[in-house]
């Protein structure tokens, strides 16, 4: 049997990449924030849900299945929520026939059903936990609510307090706030261009716990009917599936400050240790086609648009081609999202044959993932022994295998009756291309035929000479 591979993984707490090892042996826990579910996940927010699951395969590989605990939490209290919640059931709600936080369930039931449809597409393994930030605001068997009890623990430990209705984190009760972040509270405060708040202590402080009006969602609690802040919500909910202090919390770069940082301040605060994770990670900033994602720029795409809609390039794509697309760049780098990668992606994948997995992984797809998650070398690696599978059973089954841990099964290809009809005129065209020596257009029509599943082979006629070109279907 293979020895296990060496992991290696930077942390965004230290700036340095650290060898792995869990907390507990044969017990490693993994948080990673998952999507706030007002609207349709974009692909921005597929990267960490892709990077982040390629990570629990490559963990449960090492570990084993049975020794690796993943969360990833669905925020379903959210204000973005409640005016949705308003503009779909504004009449139900005038009308009485519904209240508020009974239409926010209907949102985000649906939106959550849409974002694991979405996940599953792409190839991802659904984690062990998925909590949900509503059930950690409402109070357990024992009549207490894991949010409200932590917020009360923060309050008697001096590091919160309320004021003006609300509860807030006093951010200059924790000597060395801004860890994660390297932001220094002291020049936070000198460098404000605002004024700071009048019921604030400190520029950076926080909320905690927020009155609800009438016609906003509320809970009751030592403070008033009210809901929660953001952050209070993952630091609640990891620490009831994880424990006080847990391995590796991922999440996107965009989540560092100020989620993650006051994440930590509030769990190291509440439960009195050094740190809340022993291991931070953050995948880089997704654009499309070069721009910041938003919907001004028109630029904005879903994975469902992707999947399901001729929205990107004027076409679908397969879930394992936004999946590959996506890992054929370093986790921690920005990332292009364009339809020249995806068409880089679908021409990969085409040379790949498919296949059941069987024997070991290959050692050189483990080694790059295991330096800090290399996704790149892995492909490049897998993409190397593919050539060898076309032709020996035993690497087919360990390219199969090999793939798997990066979550990617390349399907055979299955080809329209229409695109089999034209086939002969779009292969005689190509010929023509040849003689006419316009060999750049020949190359296109090759290189579109195999990113559809066609393979061309050229040969010579015995008895003319000229050439002659045959096809199969390929992948």
């Amino acid at each position: 049997m293979a020895e296990k591979p060496v992991l290696t993984l930077y942390n965004t707490l230290t700036r340095t990449k650290e060898r792995f090892a869990p907390i507990e042996p044969g017990n490693v826990r993994m948080y990673v924030c998952g999507p706030t579910v007002y609207d349709f996940a974009h692909i921005g927010n597929a990267r960490p849900v892709i990077v982040f699951d390629v990570l629990y395969r490559l963990l449960r590989h090492v570990y084993g299945t049975s020794h690796v605990t993943y969360a990833r939490n669905i925020t379903d209290v959210d204000d973005k929520i409640n005016a949705r919640a308003l503009r779909d059931f504004g009449a139900e709600i005038a009308s009485g026939a519904m209240t508020l936080n009974e239409t926010i369930r209907r949102v985000t039931e649906k939106t959550a059903n849409q974002f694991h449809a979405d996940v599953s597409a792409l190839g991802c393994l659904p984690p062990t936990y998925e909590p949900r930030a509503t059930e950690f605001v409402e109070p357990r068997a024992d009549g207490k609510s894991d949010m409200i009890s932590m917020i009360l623990r923060l309050i008697e430990r001096g590091h919160a307090y309320e004021t003006n209705g609300e509860v807030l984190f006093d951010t200059g009760s924790m000597a060395d706030y801004g860890q994660l972040s390297k932001r220094n509270l002291d020049e936070q405060q000198a460098g404000a261009r605002v004024a700071v708040d009048a019921h604030k202590k400190n520029p950076g402080d926080f909320v905690l716990w927020k009155l609800s009006s009438p016609e906003e969602p509320g809970w009751e609690s030592p403070w008033g009917r009210g809901r929660p802040g953001w952050h209070i919500e993952c630091s609640a909910m990891s620490a009831a599936y994880l424990g006080e202090v847990f391995d590796i919390h991922g999440g996107g770069l965009d989540l560092i400050f100020p989620h993650h940082e006051n994440e930590i301040a509030q769990s190291r605060c509440a439960h009195g240790t050094k740190v809340m994770a022993n291991v931070w990670m953050h995948n880089g900033f997704v654009q499309v086609e070069g721009r910041k994602m938003s919907k001004s720029e028109g630029n904005f795409v879903t994975i469902y648009d992707l999947l399901h809609t001729e929205s990107f390039g004027g076409r679908k794509w397969p879930g394992e081609v936004l999946r590959l697309a996506m890992l054929m760049t370093h986790y921690r780098e920005p990332i292009d999202f364009s339809v020249k990668r995806l068409e880089e992606a679908e021409r990969l994948l085409a040379k790949w044959p498919a296949g059941e997995p069987s024997g070991e992984i290959d050692a050189s797809v483990l080694e790059a993932l295991g330096d800090d998650l290399n996704t790149v070398a892995a492909v490049q690696a897998l993409h190397a022994l593919a050539g060898k599978a076309a032709s020996d059973p035993v690497a087919a089954g360990r390219f199969a295998a090999s793939a798997e841990v990066l979550g990617i099964k390349p399907r055979k290809a299955q080809i329209s009756e229409a695109l089999e009809a034209g086939l002969d005129s779009i292969i005689q065209l190509r010929l023509e291309m040849l003689k006419a020596k316009n060999f750049a257009e020949a190359d296109r029509i090759r290189e579109d035929l195999l990113a559809k599943g066609i393979q061309l082979k050229d040969g010579k006629d015995p008895e003319t000479g000229e050439r002659v070109t045959t096809w199969e279907v390929k992948r």
